[in-house]
């Protein structure tokens, strides 16, 4: 007999949603599953790298775009919700194909709302955000969330129940719906001991024009220094970006074993405060200085608590400047979480009946 068939789908917003599947899916190829992953635009390019050979299906495009404006943001994407609506019904309707096409036993959606099917009753939701933060409209779009996870069998958080996580109000309330599962923090990658080779790690992700405008912030605050810089753009692209400063080496993108060696061998982490990138961080127990993407009340809302906590700096993109790197010192960095069985434990769930 063949092996049961998981759908893996992931949403292309930024990076961080196809990162932290990665040991969802090396897990589920593990325990003897056959594993069908589906995405679209950038996230899509990454899972094919990180996984050559294996089935892949493309999705409907959200197609989202950050504003120039941060705080335009929550009115343009509410501007754009009929066509988010059309893209649910679209990769709604193409699941029941996929269903089909490759009789599923069971699907794992990360934030994608349409990808579930009543042909089967192993529909599993991901999200680190039972509460979604949106400033005034948080009520709102906190329910809308909380009524598309209730459509699905079950939801994984990939966090710590306990008082001591990582995700803090974003994962976690005192009445969460029903069908909520805590899997532990995930991360693809191992703490190694290494010579230290770069003074900071810059890591660059999610949708433009953001990514781009803090690039050019970034790259024009460190054009005369003198400290080692590995700078990770966060394109998949072949363009090489002119740079000058010899001190300053610049790759478009790094996956897998290099990315890690890259982190590991980095005193300093400059990042966006993606949750994702807060895992991985944790993993790595690296200390880390924050940039939250302008208009992502959830990046804002994790930045600022991981400086309540002590254990990270931040500033707002357009304050930065270098001299506030040296903030980084006087906090006690990340700590890792430690090893967690649940995700295995969670997987039974696909040879229940």
């Amino acid at each position: 007999m063949r092996n049961k068939r998981i759908l893996v789908a992931v949403l292309n917003w930024g990076l961080g949603h196809a990162t932290r599947c990665i040991p969802i899916i090396n897990e589920l190829k593990a325990v003897g599953f056959e594993v069908i992953i589906a995405s679209d635009g950038q996230a899509l390019q990454l899972l094919k790298r990180e996984f050559p050979g294996s089935t892949f299906e493309e999705l409907p495009s959200y197609n989202i775009e950050y504003t120039k404006n941060g705080s335009l943001l929550k009115w343009k994407l509410l501007l754009e919700t009929p066509k988010f609506i059309k893209t649910i019904k679209a990769e709604n309707d193409l699941t029941s194909d996929l269903v089909k096409k490759y009789d599923l036993s069971g699907i794992i959606s990360d934030n994608r709302w349409g990808v579930r099917s009543d042909l089967i009753k192993k529909n599993v939701f991901i999200t680190h955000q039972i509460n979604v933060l949106s400033g005034s409209t948080t009520v709102l779009s906190s329910y809308i969330q909380q009524n598309y996870i209730e459509k699905f069998d079950e939801c994984w958080i990939p966090d710590t129940q306990g008082e001591t996580n990582l995700s803090g109000i974003l994962g976690h309330k005192k009445n969460f719906p029903r069908n909520v599962k805590y899997i532990g923090v995930l991360s693809r990658f191992k703490k190694k001991k290494v010579a230290l080779i770069y003074d900071f790690l810059v890591l660059l992700s999610g949708p433009e024009p953001q990514r781009t405008i803090l690039e050019s912030i970034l790259l024009k605050e460190f054009k005369n220094t003198e400290f080692r810089i590995l700078f990770i753009r966060g394109v998949i692209s072949q363009e090489n970006l002119e740079n000058s400063n010899s001190n300053i080496k610049v790759q478009n993108y790094s996956f897998g074993e290099s990315l890690e060696e890259s982190i590991n061998c980095s005193r300093y982490i400059i990042s966006r405060s993606g949750y994702t990138t807060l895992m991985d961080l944790s993993k790595l127990e690296k200390k880390a200085f924050f940039i939250p993407t302008p208009g992502q009340e959830e990046q804002k809302y994790l930045a600022k608590r991981m400086e309540k906590l002590g254990l990270a700096p931040y500033c707002r993109q357009e304050d930065f400047t270098i001299s506030k790197l040296g903030r980084i010192a006087n906090y006690a960095g990340l700590s890792d979480f430690g090893d967690h069985p649940l995700l295995r434990d969670r997987l039974a769930f696909f040879h229940s009946k």
